[in-house]
């Protein structure tokens, strides 16, 4: 008997929340032979066949010019703000009501982070607040498309067009979602992804940064690809000199993670498919349950990657129920909401007060930082009183979409309503 053949790679896997409920399961056999198998080619490090077959289908994927695997999404946000010149000086504008390592970033290359407020019906950045926020030293605006949804591109890209500062597009929750039919991350300067392990498609940990731009790209495999860029045809003749080894840092993504982000982007239409359904119907049959609203979406999107499913809670709908008391009943009935996983970044020590991070007085978190206090965000603030995640699920079991309705409803109706 051939072991290799007939011996399974991969026996468990972290199920799905509701496992009674999601056939969906994060890595299968699939992904676990891909590993066994480059394991076998001695695909251990570098960019190996498998890292530039994925970068390739990554090109495909979105139709852009360059795409470079790296480490992590933190990873990819740092490499596209080296790529579009943020330093010391400047300012980069993020939305203050995201996962902090879409801005973190930018102090360690000595830039000032600067937020701005999110929208209660969209979580999305408020277009118009980040013109109040742009200043001559601003670099960057960091556009990040939160729990699969898609920021408003058209607005965004005309505050760019007319100040020249480009956007970055954090599209860590939202693997495939769709701008005008194109897909988030192809609209702005430079698109970033993170592929860790519970992301759409994920890595284990692993992220990817893809743009049209030359400069953004070079400058990309410069900062983080060492003794790969002499590989990864550099296109600025300024660069060539330095060439194998950049700046000497190693952003390089583990080829093993690759080899199942490779699998996996293979199956996001699948997942995006199934997990688009299920909220949808859900989000239909909220219309006739008191006490939750789907959240607004940005016209011409098509949600993808889904990364949390946020509803708005509306006190107005079931009179004397507070928020929590409306999470607990739904959760009682064994259905696992929540309030947002996520703080407000200028909640966070870090941003409210400043931080010596660098030692010695130095650095734009220190000296002269303002920082921030309740109130400063007012759009965020309501929003983050009001959201309620409910359970997301990726390839439901016959029935368990009308399951998750019912045990909403009778939540509901356990509050009197």
């Amino acid at each position: 008997m051939d072991a290799k053949k007939k011996a399974r790679v991969f026996v468990q896997t972290a199920a799905a929340p509701l496992s009674e409920l999601d056939r969906w399961v994060q890595v299968g056999e699939e992904e676990a032979r891909a590993v066994y198998e480059m394991t076998l080619q001695n695909e251990l490090s570098g960019g190996t066949e498998q890292v530039r077959a994925f970068e390739n289908e990554f090109r495909e994927f979105t139709g852009l010019k360059h795409a470079i695997s790296v480490i992590n999404g933190t990873a990819a946000i740092w490499s596209a703000m080296y790529g579009c010149y943020v330093g010391p000086g400047d300012e980069v504008i993020c939305p203050v009501y995201t996962w902090l390592c879409s801005i973190t970033p930018a102090p360690m290359l000595g830039a000032k982070p600067v937020f701005c407020d999110v929208s209660p019906h969209t979580l999305l950045m408020d277009p118009e607040d980040v013109k109040k926020k742009i200043t001559s030293r601003t670099r960057a605006i960091v556009a990040v498309h939160l729990w699969g949804m898609v920021c408003d591109m058209q607005a965004l890209g005309a505050i760019s067009q007319e100040t020249g500062i480009p956007i970055i597009e954090d599209c860590s929750h939202a693997h495939g979602a769709l701008y005008g039919g194109r897909v988030v991350g192809a609209i702005g300067k430079v698109g970033t992804w993170s592929m860790q392990g519970s992301k759409a498609v994920s890595a284990g940990e692993g992220g990817v940064l893809a743009t049209d731009d030359d400069e953004v790209f070079d400058r990309a495999c410069m900062i983080g690809q060492v003794n790969r860029a002499a590989g990864l045809d550099l296109v600025s003749a300024k660069y060539q000199k330095y060439q194998p080894l950049g700046l000497g840092i190693k952003f390089r993504a583990h080829p093993l993670g690759i080899g199942i982000a490779r699998v996996q982007l293979r199956k996001l239409g699948l997942l995006n498919a199934g997990r688009g359904g299920y909220i949808e119907a859900v989000e239909r049959a909220l219309k006739e349950i008191p006490g939750l609203d789907p959240v607004t979406l940005t016209d011409g999107t098509k949600r993808g990657g889904y990364y949390g499913f946020p509803t708005i809670f509306r006190a107005e709908q079931v009179p004397g129920v507070t928020r929590d008391q409306y999470v607990n009943a739904l959760r009682a009935q064994g259905v696992p909401a929540s309030s947002s996983p996520y703080d407000l970044l200028h909640r966070l020590p870090y941003f409210a007060e400043g931080m010596d991070v660098f030692g010695f007085g130095r650095g734009v978190m220190c000296e002269g930082y303002n920082g921030y206090k309740e109130g400063d965000f007012p759009g965020a603030e309501e929003m983050h009183r009001n959201v309620v995640f409910l359970p997301v699920l990726t390839d439901p079991v016959e029935g368990a979409t009308e399951e998750i309705i019912r045990r909403i409803r009778k939540g509901v109706e356990s509050l009197g309503f």
